[in-house]
């Protein structure tokens, strides 16, 4: 359960929480009662942790984040909530660990699951853009629209996909001089096949040569 801030409507956060199979759910705008429990956490934070806190000990951010972490687990975790009939927040929690979804295969690729995914479309020569900056792609995508995978703390592209998630290839940033080449050598596709349907040595070196 989320609120209408920009940050919660972005198709960024849409598109993580599909690929972890996370359902959205918008509360009506201006209606605080919509999401009780997390406005009633804010108020718990405001009123218990910050009001606490001693500035003058905090260096810099890991320090805060130590000690709202520390807070948390020795402290909001272990206190009787009234909202949870008396209950402290983790004996509540750990009632239902059984209906808790775990991860499964998608643990592994987690990181990756957070990426952002971006659409652009492949140029005639193989190429896209990103922030100012152009990459190649596999040739055979020229002319169609694909998602940039993207990492957004480094800003490293990475990959692209097709709208289903499946991968493409391999992103490489632009080396003008080769792509030059790579456009003006690229042939027409033969219309036929050799007569057992098998690729030719032709085939075979065509398909090296370009990385098809």
């Amino acid at each position: 359960v989320i609120d209408n801030g920009p940050a919660y409507r972005a198709k960024t956060l849409q598109g993580i929480c599909a690929r972890l199979g996370i359902h959205l759910v918008d509360c009506r705008p201006y209606h605080p009662e919509g999401k009780g429990k997390l406005e009633r956490w804010h108020r718990t934070l405001r009123d218990q942790f910050l009001s606490e806190l001693d500035v003058a000990r905090i260096g810099d951010l890991e320090d805060l984040n130590a000690r709202l972490w520390s807070w948390i687990e020795t402290v909001y975790h272990r206190t009787p909530h009234g909202g949870l009939a008396r209950q402290t927040p983790l004996a509540r929690y750990q009632q239902d660990l059984a209906r808790i979804r775990t991860l499964g295969e998608r643990a592994a690729r987690l990181d990756a699951l957070f990426y952002h995914r971006l659409t652009r479309k492949v140029r005639k020569d193989g190429t896209l853009s990103y922030q100012g900056h152009f990459f190649e792609v596999p040739y055979a995508l020229s002319g169609r629209s694909v998602r940039l995978v993207v990492d957004p703390h480094s800003g490293q592209a990475l990959a692209v996909e097709d709208a289903d998630g499946n991968a493409l290839g391999a992103v490489t940033p632009l080396d003008a001089l080769a792509n030059v080449h790579r456009r003006r050598r690229q042939p027409q596709p033969p219309e036929a096949s050799s007569a057992n349907g098998a690729d030719t040595e032709v085939e075979l070196a065509y398909r090296e040569y370009y990385g098809q």
